[in-house]
């Protein structure tokens, strides 16, 4: 089974649940794409990162989720940040560098996130509305969130739509309302 990237659940909610994200490194692909082709865009080029493609040719563990992130609401609709996160243990100073340079290895703190589960296919539709749900949910607990949004899927394209497995998740500021 793929390795997941660490949290600890701190609180559940009847909507979402409040997490603390272990601190990672990631590798990222900037790339200007529409939503619907933004991962396949980039998988191409993470996939080699850790499949050899890399200064050391050493094989990486694949994973899961693959992320889709959009930074800021208000940035270009087509610009997204697609990322693996690296195996827990990995350091940004014992990962070797990779090959290609459109992949950026980045050191992520540990962060307090917010997250709602859903299953089925991550569509641009579907993503949208369990954005806007978490978001509203957040709103009447009262915790403030970031700018960023996280579409993040746990599946091979090839599953069938209905039995993937899929999550929204923005950072949050507790005790910063």
């Amino acid at each position: 089974m793929t390795k997941r990237q660490e949290f600890t659940v701190l609180e559940k909610y009847a909507d979402f649940e409040v997490r603390e994200y272990q601190p990672c490194v990631i590798a990222e692909v900037k790339v200007s794409a529409q939503y619907s082709t933004a991962a396949s865009a980039a998988f191409g080029s993470l996939f080699r990162y850790i499949a050899k493609g890399n200064k050391a040719s050493e094989k990486i563990a694949m994973t899961a989720p693959v992320i889709a992130a959009q930074r800021s609401v208000s940035a270009d609709p087509n610009e997204w940040y697609v990322s693996f996160v690296m195996p827990s243990g990995s350091t940004f100073g014992r990962l070797p560098h990779p090959n290609d340079p459109q992949v950026i290895l980045r050191e992520l703190d540990a962060e307090t996130c917010i997250a709602l589960s859903f299953r089925g296919k991550a569509t641009e539709e579907l993503a949208a509305k369990k954005t806007k749900e978490l978001r509203a949910a957040a709103a009447k607990e009262q915790i403030a969130l970031s700018d960023e949004t996280r579409i993040c899927r746990f599946d091979p394209p090839f599953k069938p739509g209905f039995l993937q497995y899929n999550e929204i998740v923005i950072p949050a500021y507790l005790g910063e309302n």
